[in-house]
């Protein structure tokens, strides 16, 4: 059961007038992607932090409202800093997203476009309807300059509507939720109305414990830690999970464990907490540190954890 999605019955009948698709929301690293996937599905299927390339896999986040179901994708922030085995992966998990895409959200934040916003919009397929979508919106200080902005930006590519938000504030959520259904196709839904993600309670518990990681060590490790799940057991309410954070080097180790453990028991609390608030139950958890040199630009390696 615990390797399961997290995905109810089989979905009832559709009317005829009922829309589902594929949203892919894409954007260069740190535009508050996972954070507006999370605002609108209304629960936390994709892992936030400051970090960069926080998000290294494809994610996906359902929300059903009436006569609409909306299966979102969260991709990784197309990067353009590093070139090991690691983000070429991901680079990929981004481009193939998009051509299965029947919308596509590309994520800027207010204000500002640069060449890595660039690069991630020449990615997008002439074909699929694109939204604009100019986060965090409130933290804008010169709110008159923002329209200028927004018609700057349109004018590199024909985008079917632009949308100012705040992820964090829900703000306009509703209106870009109408924009998407605009162009959504008329299918049954592929989902339980009921159901938030495809993915397994063990894929989301390791995900929160590299979130804790990266948001209480913050700019001190490098990006290529993870998280492996070595056990994961269910007796009836209680869920029982084992899991190793990777590093790279011994120092990395020391890092994370903190001065007599401080740091590695904050994380493993708050890992704890947000799998007991998603998972709707208790849970034992006990995290190890380990040392794998070299995993992030080893092909074999990459697959063994996970990524595709």
């Amino acid at each position: 059961m615990t390797d399961s999605p997290m995905t109810g019955t089989e979905p009832a009948p559709a009317p005829d007038d009922y829309r589902c698709g594929y949203i892919a929301i894409i954007g260069r690293p740190n535009v508050g992607k996972s954070t507006l996937m999370n605002a609108l599905v209304g629960a936390k299927v994709s892992i936030t932090s400051r970090k960069a390339q926080t998000t290294r896999h494809r994610i996906t986040g359902i929300q059903t409202l009436d006569n609409t179901q909306f299966v979102y994708i969260d991709t990784p922030g197309f990067q353009t800093r590093h070139s090991n085995a690691l983000n070429k992966t991901l680079n990929r998990t981004v481009t193939s997203t998009l051509t299965a895409a029947d919308v596509i959200l590309f994520v800027i934040e207010a204000g500002t476009f640069g060449p890595a916003d660039q690069l991630v919009l020449d990615l997008v397929p002439p074909s699929v309807p694109c939204i604009l979508v100019l986060n965090k919106s409130d933290r804008s200080k010169d709110k008159a300059a923002l329209m200028p902005f927004a018609q700057e930006v349109a004018s590199r590519r024909d985008f079917t509507a632009v949308v100012p938000v705040s992820a964090k504030q829900r703000f306009q959520l509703d209106r870009l939720q109408e924009e998407i259904r605009r162009h959504l196709p008329n299918n049954p839904p592929m989902f339980d109305e009921d159901d938030i993600t495809d993915r397994s309670e063990k894929f989301l518990a390791s995900e929160i414990v590299r979130e804790k990681v990266f948001r209480y060590v913050g700019e001190e490790l490098p990006y290529t830690s993870t998280v492996v799940l070595e056990k994961f057991e269910q007796e009836g309410n209680l869920r029982r999970i084992f899991a190793a954070i990777l590093v790279e080097r011994d120092n990395h180790k020391a890092m994370v464990i903190g001065q007599k453990g401080a740091r590695l028991k904050e994380i493993s609390t708050q890992a704890r907490l947000d799998m007991e608030r998603l998972f709707g139950g208790p849970v034992y958890l006990e995290i190890w540190v380990k040392v794998k040199s070299g995993w992030a630009d080893n092909e074999a390696g990459l697959r063994a954890y996970g990524y595709e």
